[in-house]
């Protein structure tokens, strides 16, 4: 494949770019009071179809998929607003309801998706299973008109705009017992299904819950897919989770590599301004590098996501997202360590993404764990668990 962008997708950098100018971070979003901001900022991408732009076109979505989509959360953190709700409403939940959904389920949720008037969470996290989805505990019991479910969630993030979540649980096979992952969507107002905010440092417009699902009756409609393809499924939205969090990496650490290089460019001490010097201009050269190497690795992976390639596809959006998240936070630390104590300052909005550009490292999966995946899966190495 061609790692050279298309005319098209340089046109839908450009356009989102010019979107993320009009509603970034120096225009009150980065301030506690930033939700008009936020929701604005959502709407419009909505109405412009940058939302959507994954999503089959007879559903009001643009026809593109994880190489569109990506583009889109990339240019938008680039700019200092991204819009981490788009890694799980459009990209996993509207992924996962646009390959396995019913008809009456697509019908339901994307056009909704697409165009900003509904959103989606996704719950997989618990609190004893970690990064072992194996080890999931929230169970799923058959009824004569449905579904019951039952268990918890932890970190799942904007749970309280959401109008519903996809949760994960697991049922049981009829013909060995064993219990297997399947995803079934909870409406928000559904009885028995309770959040509760966890007070996080990260400062951001999604928030994160911790949810409860005590004797949830859901329809039989609720299950998504085939009861007998769960696992397929979770990986078919679990690859998507990975390119967009690269994709938010990315952003992220381009914004503030552009802060710090236009800092160095002003910034004079002494006869020259302090970006002349080696020891300032090497870390950031540095940075933009492995900012592009990622760059490139995610196209990769948004590739095989979009050619329906799940195996490769599993190993490049894991090796991406490791990637630009390691990338984002050395750009980041680099950059507030170029401005010295106005790094630190509200006015240079770099110091509050110390702590979130840990994110991408540690979510949806740690980097650990990718290194495992890496070590098993593409190494042949034998397992340490």
């Amino acid at each position: 494949m061609s790692m050279i962008e298309s005319d098209e997708h340089t046109a839908l950098r450009a356009a989102v770019a010019a979107l993320g100018q009009r509603h970034g971070r120096d225009n009150g979003r980065d301030r506690d009071d930033g939700r008009e901001a936020y929701d604005a900022l959502w709407a419009e991408a909505g109405k412009l179809g940058y939302l959507g732009v994954n999503l089959p076109e007879e559903y009001g979505g643009g026809g593109g998929g994880m190489a569109e989509l990506s583009i889109v959360l990339e240019e938008l953190g680039a700019a200092g607003c991204p819009l981490l709700m788009m890694v799980v409403s459009p990209a996993i939940c509207g992924t996962v309801i646009a390959r396995f959904g019913t008809d009456e389920q697509k019908t339901r949720w994307l056009p909704g998706l697409a165009g900003a008037t509904l959103t989606m969470a996704f719950g997989i996290t618990e609190p004893d299973a970690g990064s072992n989805s194996h080890r999931i505990t929230t169970t799923a019991r058959r009824t004569t008109d449905g579904w019951v479910l039952n268990g918890r969630k932890v970190f799942i993030s904007g749970v309280d705009i959401a109008d519903a979540t996809l949760i994960v649980g697991r049922t049981e096979d009829a013909r060995t017992g064993r219990l297997k992952p399947c995803l079934f969507v909870v409406p928000r107002d559904a009885p028995g299904f309770r959040r509760r905010r966890i007070d996080m440092e990260l400062h951001a417009h999604e928030k994160q819950f911790e949810l409860t699902l005590d004797d949830v009756h859901l329809p039989a409609d609720a299950l998504v897919g085939d009861e007998d393809a769960g696992l397929l499924q979770l990986f078919a939205g679990l690859n998507p989770e990975r390119v967009m969090t690269a994709a938010f990496a990315l952003g992220m650490g381009r914004y503030a590599l552009a802060r710090a290089v236009s800092y160095a460019k002003e910034r004079q001490v002494w006869k020259a301004p302090i970006g002349a010097h080696q020891a300032i201009a090497h870390p950031l050269a540095q940075a933009h590098i492995e900012l592009e190497l990622a760059g490139l690795m995610t196209r990769k992976a948004a590739h095989l996501c979009d050619a329906g390639d799940d195996i490769r596809a599993g190993e490049a959006a894991n090796m991406a997202k490791y990637a630009a998240a390691e990338a984002c936070v050395k750009a980041v630390d680099q950059s507030v360590h170029t401005l010295g104590g106005n790094g630190l300052t509200r006015e240079f909005g770099l110091a509050s993404l110390i702590t979130a550009s840990r994110v991408a490292r540690i979510a949806p999966v740690s980097r650990e764990m990718i290194l495992n995946y890496v070590s098993h899966q593409s190494l042949g190495l034998p397992k340490s668990y």
